[in-house]
């Protein structure tokens, strides 16, 4: 986690990329809510709040998931992933220190766009209340899950696989019901939903700004779905990394 900080530190450019996203598509879709907010309709202005609610929330998924992966992709684009498994650092160890670059780099992407979303539209995500921190968590969680499975892919096939690190959460914002209710897609399409954490945070986030309830049940079932994508994608990265360990490819990852 050091050897990270001290990038940032030293860089300017990279700690300006870190908020840069974030408050674009804050931003974004702040002025997109201001719009609906202005068309004298009741059900417009609580559809504000809860698209610029699941704005912010689904940059926790992403910001967790892209620190976590751009983190290790550093290692590679370094040359560096061989010179840290010379040393006596586990894997496990890398995850965590990944794991902690993942939140820092979060947190200085979403705090800065939640207050300034607060600043230029007049809502405030804690509003929703202490159950915040649990959509934090879980979004957080499945961010972790998705970026071992990235990296258990770039092991495996190496700079082919490097895009997937900025694409993956993108392809599953349809599915994650970020924007709408679950109930919206098609029959067929719910299940699948369901087994995507982040659509339990979501229609968790609902309830709590459009009824004033907190979903427990969908917030048990968004932890119990995220254990089971940790544990899925734990074992993946493990086992990729015991392969790339065979092959000789922590040296020439990069080539």
């Amino acid at each position: 986690m050091y050897r990270h900080i001290a990038l940032y530190r030293r860089s300017w450019p990279r700690l300006l990329e870190l908020m840069y996203w974030p408050v674009l598509q804050m931003i974004v879709w702040g002025f997109v809510t201001a719009y609906l907010a202005g068309l004298q309709n009741n059900v417009a202005s609580v559809a504000a709040g809860v698209l610029l609610g699941g704005v912010l929330l689904w940059e926790v998924a992403i910001r967790s998931q892209m620190g976590f992966a751009i983190s290790f992709l550093e290692e590679i684009w370094s040359r560096n992933l061989g010179h840290v498994f010379v040393s006596p650092v586990r894997p496990l160890e890398l995850v965590a220190g990944l794991v902690g670059m993942s939140m820092l780099r979060m947190f200085c992407g979403v705090i800065p766009a939640m207050f300034l979303a607060f600043a230029l539209y007049g809502f405030g995500l804690w509003t929703i209340g202490p159950v915040l921190v649990l959509f934090f968590a879980s979004l957080m969680m499945m961010g972790w899950a998705v970026a071992l499975g990235v990296t258990a892919l770039i092991l495996r096939h190496g700079a082919g696989a490097e895009p997937l690190a900025w694409s993956v959460l993108f392809g599953l914002t349809p599915f994650a019901a970020v924007f709408y209710p679950v109930s919206v897609l098609p029959d067929w399409l719910q299940p699948f939903a369901y087994m995507i954490p982040a659509a339990h945070v979501f229609e968790g986030m609902r309830a709590a700004l459009l009824q004033g309830v907190v979903a427990w049940g969908h917030l048990a079932a968004a932890f119990a779905l995220n254990l089971v994508w940790l544990a899925g994608m734990g074992w993946l990265f493990l086992r990729q990394f015991q392969g790339a360990r065979v092959r000789g490819a922590l040296l020439n990852i990069g080539e």
